[in-house]
């Protein structure tokens, strides 16, 4: 039953990390976080890929698939690898009726109970020291140039 909790917990993360990531500026590290626990539960067998969909995001105009993942009562779709295309099988188009179940928990708890899963742990960015402004108006200085003091012109 403890397994059951534990794997339901993990996917209602994984279904609020994935939501965030979707209207994230910057998805990247949530994408990450998503990929790195589908890959560890489907490791210890407490997911399980279904198939194949057609994608509703087809990149450059091409079609493409991507692997439909079972998470407890919850499904999510990632990237194909070349075996998923030749071993599973086409589902066709992504069914429009089916929603995952409803979850209330913030985006800090999920990425928590992600982390903590997945014993990761977040890169600090490297902090770049503040760039002094610089004005876009260059004005050449003529300081050094001259002759000082300036040399008395001579009247005959």
């Amino acid at each position: 039953m403890k397994h059951d909790v534990e794997v339901e917990k993990l996917a209602q993360a994984l279904f609020v990390i994935n939501k965030h990531a979707k209207t994230a500026p910057d998805p990247k590290q949530l994408y990450q976080l998503k990929k790195q626990a589908i890959e560890k539960l489907l490791k210890e067998k407490k997911a399980s890929k279904k198939g194949l969909h057609f994608s509703d995001h087809p990149k450059l105009s091409n079609q493409h698939s991507t692997v439909l993942i079972k998470v407890g009562e919850y499904c999510f779709h990632i990237p194909p690898a070349k075996e998923d295309l030749k071993h599973l099988k086409h589902l066709g188009a992504l069914d429009q009726s089916y929603r995952n179940p409803p979850v209330k928990m913030s985006l800090s708890q999920a990425k928590r109970l992600i982390c903590q899963y997945i014993n990761w742990k977040q890169e600090k960015p490297k902090s770049t020291p503040a760039k002094k402004h610089r004005s876009s108006y260059y004005v050449p200085s003529s300081l050094g140039k001259m002759d000082w003091p300036p040399a008395r012109s001579k009247k005959k």
